[in-house]
């Protein structure tokens, strides 16, 4: 069963904007602290950002810090990921997650992961 979709990679060059969404029918959404996580080919999923219920914290990465920023609509059961001056290490699968219990940083904490979104980075 697929809880999230995400939306919104694409192939784009060093420097340049991509706008990611993730979005749900599942009413916990509103409820939940979500965050994005990314995978590129042969690492780990690591972390990107992630936001409280209200949308009012958010916390990131220091990779992305100054470049990306997370949101989310609570009415729309929609969280996004803001990416601004993308650089080829950025390239890899953006997941986005609900977070359960544990670290926000570690991807063992979320569940109801989407297929995932591909942001392809060229240098």
């Amino acid at each position: 069963q697929v809880y999230f979709v995400e939306s919104g990679g694409g192939l784009v060059q060093a420097g340049d904007s991509l706008r990611l969404s993730c979005t749900t029918s599942v009413r916990t959404f509103r409820h939940s602290i979500m965050a994005w996580f990314r995978q590129a080919p042969g690492k780990d999923r690591e972390f990107v950002m992630g936001i409280s219920v209200s949308g009012g914290d958010t916390y990131s990465a220091d990779s992305v810090k100054d470049r990306f920023t997370i949101s989310r609509d609570n009415d729309k059961n929609t969280a996004y990921l803001q990416m601004t001056s993308l650089k080829h290490e950025d390239t890899g699968v953006y997941y986005c997650g609900r977070f359960m219990y544990g670290s926000y940083y570690e991807a063992s904490s979320y569940v109801e992961w989407g297929p995932g979104t591909l942001v392809t980075v060229s240098s």
